[in-house]
């Protein structure tokens, strides 16, 4: 490894200052931001990112573009700012955990809750909940989105696991990117799908018109989603599909039921009209079920399964996936 000529530890075991020259011709060709995840592993890849964009990370003393080419003598410089304190208050909003450490919390989100705050919710979000029922969550994972490695939408229920530490929270985020978790979501959608199971795999990307809405893009545009999907049961002409996500685009499952399958999931107000629907339900019928993954610090094997809504019981009920009506 190159040897580093100047480097500041603080005591969040972050780096605040570290410059180092590349001496060694392995560096040569390689990409700024891998060289800087390579170099720096306990930081996570979007902070970087990050640095990189604002300046704080730069090559000879100047910013660069993350996909540049090093060179030998190249001079890497990267300045880490104070974490700026946290301005969303916390709010005692109830939240039920199925698991805590010193490390994670898992909970189960209930549906209408979103997930940090953003334009048009400022507070009242899960992240308000968390900065409650948590201490020192201040930071980590971001300012805005302290702790939060995934998200769901807003009238999306479920499983969700929260990282309490950078070092936690990196390594989730590596192992959602690398596609290391087991996700199984139900949803009861209009109509029933003329197959009983399959493998939906595309291009999901914004939509063209409708910036709210993301779309099947047929160009090859966007990036992959793939879900395997089977029925469970059909109850009053809508079906109960278990879906397992490999990859966790916006809006995947409500695009894939929709687009794919051609049966919207019910109380869906973006994609599936819901005044129109078989069934009127009183929320969008998509439940983050189980969750799964080896442990961020000591690597052990996990599973969660979130409750299931009282709301999808009338399906839960039936046992005939192959059935078109047990009214």
């Amino acid at each position: 490894m190159p040897e580093i000529t100047d480097c500041l530890i603080n005591l969040n075991h972050e780096y605040v200052a570290v410059d180092w020259t590349l001496i060694e011709t392995t560096d040569a060709g390689e990409r700024f931001d891998k060289h800087l995840a390579r170099r720096l592993p306990e930081m996570s890849r979007s902070r970087l990112q990050d640095l990189i964009k604002d300046g704080h990370a730069t090559l000879n003393g100047k910013p660069a573009k993350p996909g540049v080419a090093l060179r030998l003598g190249d001079v890497v410089s990267v300045t880490v700012p104070e974490v700026a304190p946290v301005e969303i208050k916390a709010q005692d909003i109830p939240l039920t955990f199925l698991y805590e450490d010193a490390d994670i919390a898992v909970l189960d989100k209930p549906p209408g809750l979103v997930v940090h705050p953003a334009e048009g919710n400022p507070d009242g979000t899960l992240v308000n909940a968390l900065l409650h029922h948590i201490d020192d969550l201040s930071g980590i994972g971001g300012e805005m989105r302290p702790g939060i490695v995934h998200r769901l939408d807003k009238d999306t229920s479920g499983c969700m696991v929260v990282a309490k530490n950078d070092t936690a929270h990196r390594r989730l985020t590596e192992a959602f990117s690398e596609r290391r978790l087991t996700k199984i979501y139900l949803a009861v959608v209009n109509g029933v799908p003329r197959e009983r199971g399959g493998r939906i795999q595309n291009y999901i990307g914004r939509h063209a018109v409708d910036r709210k809405r993301m779309a099947i893009l047929l160009d090859g545009a966007g990036k992959e989603a793939v879900t395997e999907w089977k029925i469970l049961s059909t109850h009053q002409g809508c079906a109960l599909i278990q879906c397992r996500l490999l990859t966790g685009r916006t809006h995947q499952i409500r695009v894939h039921m929709k687009e794919a399958l051609q049966c919207p999931i019910l109380g869906d107000p973006i994609y599936g009209h819901p005044s129109r629907q078989r069934v009127h339900t009183p929320r969008l019928m998509l439940h983050a079920w189980k969750l799964a993954f080896n442990h961020p610090i000591h690597d052990q094997p996990m599973a969660f399964e979130a409750k299931l809504p009282p709301e999808f019981e009338p399906w839960m009920k039936m046992t005939k996936p192959e059935g078109n009506d047990e009214t």
